[in-house]
C-alpha cells in the first residue's frame, strides 16, 4: 500500500485564494456598490446657502413663495397666489429654534411671525421675484445669527443682531444711491 498518496491532501496555495478573495471582492463592489451609494442621504440646505440653493433647485420657478412649517422640515412652493402649493423634497436645515427679523418703518429689527399655513405655525415665509431678488431678512438659529440680503445672494453670517442691523442699513442706503449700489459690491 502506498502510505503517501492516502495522507497527501490537496489544498488551494496562496495564489488561488488571493484570486478567489479578489473576484469575490469585485462581484460584490460591482454589484451592491451602486445601491449604497444612491442610498446617501442628500445634503442639508444650511442659512448662508439657502437662497442659492432653492433657486438653482428644479423645485422652483423664478418666481414664488417659499413656506416652511414644522420647525423648518417641511416646505412648500407657491408659484403665484392662485397657484396651489407643492411639497418640495429639497431639504432645508435651518434648525428648531429659527427666529426671523425685519427691518420695522423705524429701522430697527423685530421679530417676524408668518401666521400659519395647514395649521402649522409658519417658521420661514421667503418670497422670490423674476428678477433674482428675494425678501430680505435676519435669520437667527442656535448656530448663528445670518443676514439674508435680497439681491445677489451675498448671504453672510454675523456676531450679533446689530451687526445684522447695520449691514442691512448698509444696503439699504447703496440702494438709495442706486448706480452706486453696483460699484459698492463689485
Amino acid at each position: 500500500m502506498n502510505i503517501s498518496k492516502a495522507t497527501h491532501k490537496k489544498a488551494f496555495s496562496l495564489i488561488e485564494l488571493l484570486i478567489v478573495i479578489f473576484i469575490v471582492a469585485l462581484v460584490y463592489f460591482l454589484g451592491f456598490g451602486p445601491f449604497s451609494l444612491s442610498k446617501q442621504t442628500k445634503k442639508a440646505i444650511t442659512p448662508l446657502q439657502l437662497k442659492s440653493a432653492i433657486q438653482q433647485s428644479n423645485d422652483f420657478s423664478p418666481q414664488g413663495k417659499l413656506i416652511c412649517i414644522d420647525e423648518c422640515k417641511t416646505c412648500y412652493f407657491k408659484a403665484n397666489i392662485n397657484s396651489p402649493a407643492k411639497k418640495i423634497d429639497t431639504h432645508i436645515n435651518l434648525g428648531k429654534d429659527i427666529t426671523i427679523y425685519q427691518l420695522d418703518k423705524d429701522n430697527t429689527l423685530t421679530k417676524v411671525d408668518f401666521g400659519r399655513f395647514m395649521d402649522k405655525k409658519i417658521c420661514l415665509e421667503m418670497n422670490f421675484y423674476k428678477n433674482g431678488s428675494s425678501t430680505q431678512m435676519v435669520l437667527e438659529n442656535s448656530k448663528g445669527i445670518y443676514f439674508l440680503d435680497a439681491y445677489f445672494d451675498k448671504s453672510q453670517k454675523v456676531n450679533s443682531l446689530d451687526d445684522a442691523q447695520d449691514l442691512w442699513l448698509k444696503y439699504e442706503k447703496a440702494l438709495s444711491n442706486q448706480g452706486d449700489f453696483y460699484w459698492l459690491w463689485r
